[in-house]
């Protein structure tokens, strides 16, 4: 799914609640509900099942028991770019989670790398014979 189709999506399915934010803004922050919170069940998402998969296991730690992603945004005094400011970064976060991992090529440790381990463990064998006993 590419990034456009997505953030359509939210909007059109994205449930969005307003409320009283904090904050700068005078008496407009006691009057206007300008912090918006967004609401998507990744269950209702249009991929397949690896896909929603791949999204509940990266976004676990941002999920509800349900399976709702939930996203606030309070930045702005505008209701309406705080909505924008939420769905993208609904968006970005679902997206992200949905790229594939590069591939890791094996590789061998150079010959530096090799020297500072030799020369670490030397280090460290001469502290550890340092602690026995004086008499040796």
């Amino acid at each position: 799914m590419n990034p456009e189709d997505l953030s359509e999506w939210i909007k059109n399915h994205g449930v969005i609640q307003y409320a009283r934010s904090g904050g700068p803004g005078g008496q407009n922050v006691n009057k206007v509900n300008t912090k918006v919170t967004l609401r998507l069940l990744i269950s209702e998402l249009p991929v397949d099942e690896y896909e929603k998969s791949l999204i509940e296991k990266r976004l676990h730690n941002r999920l509800t028991k349900e399976g709702e992603l939930i996203i606030h945004s309070s930045e702005t005094r505008s209701q309406a770019q705080n909505r924008i400011i939420a769905e993208e970064r609904a968006a970005s976060l679902l997206y992200m989670a949905l790229e594939k991992p590069r591939k890791r090529h094996v590789s061998r440790p150079g010959r530096a790398a090799k020297e500072r381990r030799l020369q670490q463990k030397k280090r460290r064998s001469e502290i550890k014979r340092l602690r026995g006993n004086i008499f040796d």
